[in-house]
């Protein structure tokens, strides 16, 4: 069972961080475009997801160097890290700065307009949907919406993602294999053409929908419980300018 969970700590480490910076970028950067459009909700996600890379990109590459430890041509029975801390220490203490940012630019590339078609897709689907807070539904239409605006996030961005993830992986029990990413790129349509971009896409998508749909849900009905005092206050969305007497 232990097995499944390899490089569990990483992300318990990082997504405190990262879902505080992401909704209150977002929150705050709707507030100060302060007309609620799609397109400024796009902008408002899009920022978001670029400020956030600064932890998620070491995060994620501790988490794969974790889950990638004792493949490769060293033997399967040694241990390089002790955990996701270590992991970051020693390829700092080998690397420098530059060693734990390895796939900051793939790492930007895909969050950037992940997380703008997050929350454009989440605004478009609670709208769709007549969120209101004295709806019987409520929860259920939150987690649809929450759940489907992560599986299209994932979508959207998800050929990049396959590049990161083999950039930070690359090097691990041997010796590299990859120059950049447009090396990356090359080698991987040589070897599996368009199919290795879409790899392991099935088990992504089946964890972004509980995943995202808890997320949204958990924030959005948090805010309404923390605004019910405000007057005038229906919208379910959690990021609409109308909440804004609170907003994050």
């Amino acid at each position: 069972m232990r097995g499944l969970y390899k490089g569990i700590g990483s992300p318990m480490m990082g997504l405190t961080f990262i879902n505080a910076i992401v909704f209150g970028v977002q929150g705050n950067a709707m507030r100060m475009l302060g007309v609620d459009t799609p397109v400024h909700q796009f902008l408002a996600g899009a920022a978001a997801g670029l400020i956030q890379c600064v932890i998620c990109c070491p995060m994620e590459l501790a988490k794969t160097r974790m889950q990638m430890q004792g493949t490769g041509e060293k033997s399967a029975s040694r241990r390089m890290y002790r955990n996701s801390l270590d992991c970051l220490i020693r390829i700092h203490r080998k690397e420098g700065v530059r060693g734990i940012n390895r796939g900051m630019v793939t790492t930007v590339i895909r969050e950037t307009p992940g997380f703008g078609v997050y929350f454009l897709t989440y605004d478009t689907l609670t709208r769709a949907l007549g969120c209101d807070a004295d709806d019987g539904y409520i929860i259920p239409k939150l987690l649809l919406a929450g759940g489907m605006s992560g599986m299209a996030s994932w979508i959207s961005t998800y050929p990049v993602d396959v590049i990161k993830s083999r950039l930070q992986a690359d090097g691990v029990g041997g010796a590299n294999r990859y120059d950049g990413i447009m090396d990356c790129v090359r080698q991987s349509w040589r070897r599996e053409g368009w199919r290795a971009f879409t790899r392991g896409l099935t088990s992504t998508l089946l964890r972004a929908f509980p995943v995202n749909a808890t997320t949204f849900a958990t924030v959005t009905l948090f805010l309404m419980y923390m605004r019910e005092d405000d007057e005038g206050v229906k919208d379910c969305e959690a990021m609409r300018p109308s909440l804004q007497h609170s907003s994050l």
